[in-house]
């Protein structure tokens, strides 16, 4: 998918609730975001939460986008698994299923997917995975699919025919190669609020960022994520939001 010069969508990911526990502030965030990546239940997620972000981001003009996991919701999709890639597919399916039930009982429908933790970090480098993820995709439907910029998952993408969508994270450390920090290494996400800003602007603008070991490295994306479950997020959002209006960056969503 060719990036349209001067649009950035801003992604969250939101309803990473379960039963009587919440963990993203989805009604703030989602006066922000212009794409919301919601939760289907794997490694977060409930049909009353997925509901409640669905009516809520249709109200609001918010785009909706299935974040696909591995059925993981003791380890918050974040621990590394081995599923086979048959299994994996009809998973992803299943997901994007569940949720577009919620979607278009709200008016809408599920404009995207996003794998989420290890299952995104894991179709970076390998292909069977990523190609589990887009036959999916295409099993529930034609849709877009979001991820970093050079992985598997965009390079299987394209190959399906489906849109493939480029996305940067203002909050998370890069390495000198252009992927992310693994999250169990020291200075791997960014909690500095000033320091997300200026990422961000950097992103959007310069289409660059400087790598955790110093160099600047190269980030073309069309979307651009802010992570729902860290402290502060939907003030920080705010910020992200008004500084790259006040850069002369327009908002809009890619699906």
């Amino acid at each position: 998918m060719t990036d349209k010069p001067g649009v950035i969508d801003l992604n969250a990911d939101l309803g990473e609730g379960f039963g009587r526990w919440t963990l993203t502030d989805d009604e703030a965030l989602l006066a922000v975001v212009t794409s919301a990546n919601v939760a289907c239940g794997f490694h977060a997620g409930d049909p009353v939460t997925m509901r409640r972000v669905c009516e809520t981001a249709v109200a609001r003009g918010v785009r909706i986008g299935a974040q696909v996991s591995y059925r993981d919701l003791a380890g918050f999709g974040r621990r590394a698994m081995d599923v086979p890639a048959e299994e994996l597919a009809a998973e992803v399916a299943y997901q994007v299923g569940a949720l577009d039930v919620f979607a278009r009982a709200a008016g809408g429908r599920v404009a995207y997917v996003k794998p989420h933790g290890a299952l995104y970090n894991r179709t970076v480098h390998d292909a069977e995975q990523a190609a589990a993820v887009v036959a999916g995709v295409r099993l529930a439907g034609r849709l877009p699919v979001l991820g970093l910029p050079g992985s598997r998952l965009l390079a299987a993408a394209e190959g399906a025919g489906l849109p493939a969508v480029s996305e940067a994270f203002a909050d998370r450390a890069y390495t000198a190669r252009g992927t992310l920090v693994p999250r169990g290494e020291p200075g791997a996400v960014v909690h500095d609020p000033d320091a997300v800003v200026a990422r961000a602007l950097a992103m959007a603008t310069e289409h660059a960022v400087t790598a955790l070991s110093g160099e600047r490295v190269s980030v073309r994306a069309r979307s651009l994520c802010l992570h729902g479950d860290t402290p502060g997020a939907a003030g920080l959002a705010v910020r992200v939001r008004d500084e790259l209006v006040r850069a002369g960056v327009e908002l809009g969503a890619f699906a």
